[in-house]
């Protein structure tokens, strides 16, 4: 467990047990209430700056309202994933939507950060609100797993967030007993994390709740088995293979390209968030 300014957050990887796991930079897993007493304006991440990477956030309890400095303002709730590609440079707010008490001021949160190769860290930045009325889903034969596709391909079901390159990105939800088979390309680098439950993976061990699992590059798919109703995210990604220098909320090829970032920030290259 791991402070991320004001809330408790979980950090998978990197950790003393998982590198990053390329182009996957860094798991976040939050799950908070946020008290009566503080206002959602002043709760959450406050505006902060990125470049050279697309932090994202899946929505699971709760909501997001983000806003940044290219004028995107949106509210995105439970089920819905936020993906934004933060290019030569964007400063954003992720703050609980005005009503987060009214449903009893639940957030469940993963924050994936991607990494983006070294031609298009200077991409002009973009943002992609996906609903969760709007992600489209699988389900097994037998109703027990329902799958959302949020990025990339599964089966003949494509994800609506275009990425910079190949990724894969699904979220699931197993009642006890579901079984789900998840064909993956065998040059991608591949993870679960599971948000709660126990899950068995075909041909490996059982994983419990709050466990990210990497798997080898020896296959091509997964077959997944929930020993317990589970809630599981799924990525996978074709390697970058570039050097990372990183600092804060800058990830580059470079360390003057780090140095480079925090100048234009402090010069107001990356615009200016007033939130409203």
């Amino acid at each position: 467990m791991k402070d991320a300014g004001d809330f408790p957050v979980r950090q998978p990887f990197p950790s003393v047990h998982a590198d990053r796991i390329d182009p996957f930079l860094l798991l976040h897993h939050i799950d908070i209430t946020i008290p009566d007493y503080m206002p959602p304006r002043l709760a959450g991440a406050a505006p902060h700056p990125h470049r050279g990477f697309s932090p994202v956030t899946f929505i699971f309890k709760g909501g997001v309202h983000h806003r940044d400095s290219r004028g995107n303002n949106s509210v995105v709730r439970a089920g819905g994933t936020q993906w934004m590609h933060a290019g030569m440079g964007i400063i954003h707010s992720e703050r609980p939507p005005e009503d987060i008490h009214e449903s009893g001021g639940e957030q469940e949160l993963l924050q994936l950060w991607v990494n983006s190769p070294a031609s298009h860290k200077k991409d002009q930045p973009s943002y992609y609100p996906l609903h969760a009325a709007d992600t489209p889903q699988l389900h097994s034969e037998d109703g027990l797993v329902t799958v959302n596709v949020i990025a990339g391909q599964l089966e003949q079901v494509k994800g609506p967030i275009p990425t910079i390159t190949p990724v894969n990105a699904f979220t699931a939800t197993f009642r006890k007993g579901g079984r789900f088979y998840f064909p993956l390309p065998a040059s991608h680098h591949a993870f679960m994390y599971l948000l709660d439950g126990e899950m068995k993976v075909e041909g490996a061990s059982v994983y419990t709740g709050f466990h990210a699992v990497v798997f080898n590059e020896d296959g091509e798919g997964i077959g997944l088995t929930a020993e317990e109703d589970t809630r599981v995210f799924i990525a996978s990604g074709a390697p970058i293979g570039e050097k990372i220098a990183a600092q804060g909320p800058y990830v580059m090829n470079t360390e003057t390209e780090v140095l480079e970032a925090m100048r234009d920030f402090q010069m107001g290259k990356m615009g200016i968030l007033i939130e409203e």
